[in-house]
């Protein structure tokens, strides 16, 4: 797995490649559903700097040493080594994520973007001394400390890039 240096610089790409891709949207194209059905491009950017931030809340969390002990299951290990979810099986957000999903505006995505930037700058540094045995629940990995909950992001910011590409290209069909 990548150092936790090295995951930074990729959530800071990732992070950039979303409002890149922001910029060269109009309002009307960012809330519309793409014809393949599923979430509009608003929908996907409430969905992932949402649970962004709610990653940096369960990663204070951590380093507070306001979590549970217990171990991270081998399937998420592996998920967490590999840098991706498992391809062929379309995971669906659990109800509770899936319920705070909203057609937001550009500009609340862009809002969205920068606190989760800030946030990340201001806790980063204590993710290195974080405890790694106090972990915090994940709705669908189980229990993962600072770091995995970082790995977390990334992976899941890339995921979601994918689908946001799968809607550009229905577009253009």
């Amino acid at each position: 797995m990548m150092s936790l240096s090295g995951i930074k610089t990729s959530i800071q790409r990732l992070t950039a490649k979303y409002r890149a891709i922001l910029d060269l949207l109009n309002p009307e194209q960012f809330t519309e559903q793409p014809p393949i059905g599923g979430w509009s491009y608003a929908e996907v950017y409430s969905h992932i700097f949402d649970s962004s931030l709610l990653s940096m809340m369960a990663i204070h969390n951590c380093i507070k040493g306001q979590g549970t002990k217990g171990p991270t299951l081998f399937k998420v290990k592996l998920v967490l080594l590999w840098g991706k979810f498992p391809s062929g099986k379309k995971i669906k957000a659990p109800e509770k994520i899936e319920s705070r999903v909203k057609k937001i505006s550009i500009e609340a995505a862009n809002q969205l973007i920068t606190d989760f930037e800030v946030m990340f700058e201001k806790q980063f540094n204590f993710i290195k001394t974080a405890d790694p045995s106090v972990k915090v629940k994940h709705p669908v990995l189980n229990l993962l400390n600072a770091k995995q909950w970082v790995r977390f992001i990334e992976i899941h910011l890339k995921h979601h890039l994918k689908q946001l590409e799968r809607i550009e290209n229905s577009f253009k069909q």
